[in-house]
């Protein structure tokens, strides 16, 4: 196994913190020294010593220049067909469309060879073995939206009861805030719901609940506290009553410092109006694995999930409790069935028309052999004006790994950073880069056939659906020298005039993305996209042999921080640290007073 060597010249504290140790990637082989650390790295042959990977570098070096979607698409009048698989699930078809992407069938079949290990380690996710090694835990969220209820078994037992008690807790909990049964202190019902939370504890339920505010009716409005900014915390009460409001705080282990300060400045906030410690049993549940630090906070109601959810694939379990608040739990059900009918498609489904699998490998094909860097994601639909933001963390905590799971360091690379805004919005802000920028960006684009509010006969949506098929084609065909001399010409120019702009008027083309087209947004299809692109961040995982289940590289800063606050406490000049954070440090000092 490959190992984290530090040089004679490290200091002791760098080499108690090898292995949270970063550094920038360098495509070499063998020993690797990274010029801005002291540390030497043995790297791993990984990915770049499969054969499938060799063979489709060949193709790639020799045949990939020739690769123009336009000449493609003229050649074949098919290639839709061929390049695109239409799902049909429970609430309406999805359709995937992967044709305007740089690959042919050969390439496409080279790709799917070298995915052919995903198989076991799926079959070893879903048996529940604890494919998160390095934290010996099973990886089960597909335990957590599991509606066929079939057993699945951890250290010898099934855990789907343990599931379903927690679920029927949040249905009978539900059922009591939504029905107006459960009383705040002074009597009144329950009208807002703040989920205080981080991170997973967060980004999920937000997105969720913004992209299913159609299904909302009957429900509490929702908050959601994350950032230790005290404005986002006092921005926020500013709008509540306390005597209706009801706290939701999402921590798994209760001692997340954000989490924790933002609960303990509701509950000073909410005593100033109760002023009866009693009353803050009627105000607060928690989501934890914790339940001696719950206790100690007071609180009467906890939702307990497992140590096998992680937090960025938390919104299934007792995490999800804000969104069944808000849209219902039997709408959350839905989101939950959705989920599972991906979860079977990506189980049964050959290679070759799995949803999941062809996102993965066109994925690593633009990030491993065409340099891509970034991924966009690009809703079509304002109710998903968070999901780019959602697979942020989704993604790139999961696959922004650069050890395997051998222990050495890639020399490939691995997650690409993601990003995103809802259409049309994007195209007013960040498409010129994708159009005529000089990084390929590869793109998804996601648009419901229906919309929800169909204003003026849908013009809106009319309206919408035509720039997100124009995109795409656009894109696709780009516009040659020849077409625009001609637009040109039409409007009366000519000479030197047309000469000199004729090369701003030219698009190159040739530019990746998949259509993801569904019928509306519903719970259940939202449920079943979420999924989808779970699966295709778990088979890049296993395509690049990293542990996309762990998040090492979040812990660094948090220690730091922690031995920072307390010299942020008096007016002395701080001198332990680097030069440039000694002095960051002592001019906020200087100037916070």
């Amino acid at each position: 196994m490959a190992k984290l060597l530090p040089t004679k010249k490290t200091p002791l504290l760098a080499r108690r913190l090898t292995e949270l140790s970063l550094c920038d990637l360098r495509h070499q082989f063998g020993h690797q020294a990274c010029p801005h650390s002291r540390f030497l790295f043995l790297t791993t042959m990984g990915l770049s010593s499969d054969p499938h990977f060799q063979k489709l570098e060949q193709w790639y070096k020799s045949k990939a220049g020739n690769l123009n979607m336009r000449d493609m698409f003229d050649a074949d009048m098919d290639r839709f067909s061929k390049f695109s698989t239409t799902l049909e699930t429970d609430d309406g078809d999805i359709l995937l469309d992967y044709s305007k992407n740089l690959v042919n069938e050969e390439v496409m079949r080279m790709l799917l060879a070298k995915s052919m290990g995903v198989e076991e380690a799926r079959d070893k996710m879903f048996s529940g073995e604890k494919i998160n090694f390095t934290e010996g835990r099973a990886v089960l969220h597909i335990a957590l939206r599991n509606r066929s209820n079939t057993p699945i078994n951890v250290d010898g037992q099934d855990v789907m009861p343990e599931v379903n008690r927690v679920l029927d807790k949040m249905k009978a909990f539900c059922h009591k805030v939504r029905s107006g049964e459960w009383k705040g202190f002074s009597g009144k019902a329950i009208t807002d719901v703040v989920n205080i939370g981080i991170g997973g504890s967060d980004l999920g339920p937000l997105m969720v609940t913004e992209a299913l505010k159609p299904y909302s009716k009957g429900g509490p409005n929702v908050w959601f506290v994350s950032n230790i900014d005290g404005t986002h915390m006092a921005k926020t009460l500013a709008q509540l009553n306390a005597e209706t409001t009801l706290f939701i705080i999402a921590s798994k282990t209760f001692t997340t410092q954000e989490t924790i300060t933002n609960a303990e400045s509701a509950r000073d906030w909410f005593l100033q109006t109760a002023n009866d410690q009693s009353a803050v049993a009627k105000h607060f549940v928690a989501l934890s694995t914790n339940a001696v630090s719950v206790v100690d906070f007071v609180l009467d109601v906890m939702l307990a999930f497992s140590q096998w959810v992680g937090g960025r694939y938390s919104l299934w379990s007792a995490i999800g409790l804000s969104i069944a608040l808000h849209i219902g739990f039997e709408n959350f059900e839905q989101l939950l069935a959705g989920a599972h009918w991906m979860d079977n498609h990506f189980r049964s489904t050959p290679l070759e028309q799995n949803v999941p699998v062809l996102l993965a490998v066109l994925g690593v094909w633009y990030i491993n052999f065409f340099q891509a860097e970034t991924h966009a994601m690009l809703p079509y639909d304002q109710y998903m004006h968070r999901f780019a933001a959602y697979f942020q963390q989704g993604d790139m905590e999961s696959n922004g790994k650069y050890i395997t799971k051998d222990g050495a360091r890639v020399n490939y690379h691995t997650g690409p950073i993601v990003w995103g805004e809802p259409g049309t919005n994007g195209q007013h802000a960040f498409y010129q880069l994708i159009h005529q920028g000089t990084r390929m960006i590869p793109a998804d684009f996601l648009i419901p056939a229906q919309t929800q509010h169909p204003i003026r006969d849908s013009l809106h949506h009319k309206i919408l659906m035509a720039n997100f098929l124009a995109q795409t084609e656009a894109l696709m065909k780009g516009k040659t020298s020849d077409e625009a001399r001609k637009e040109l010409e039409a409007t009366g120019l000519g000479g030197a005039e047309l000469e000199k702009l004729l090369p701003h008027k030219v698009f190159q083309g040739n530019k990746p993305s998949n259509s993801i087209v569904f019928k509306k947004l519903s719970p259940f299809i939202l449920g079943a996209l979420v999924a989808m692109y779970e699966h295709k961040i778990f088979v890049q995982g296993v395509m690049w042999n990293i542990n996309s289940y762990d998040q090492w590289g979040v812990e660094l800063g948090k220690q730091l921080a922690k031995a920072i606050e307390p010299e942020l406490r008096d007016s002395s000049e701080v001198h332990t640290h680097d030069s440039s954070t000694n002095g960051l440090i002592n001019f906020l000092k200087k100037n916070s007073a």
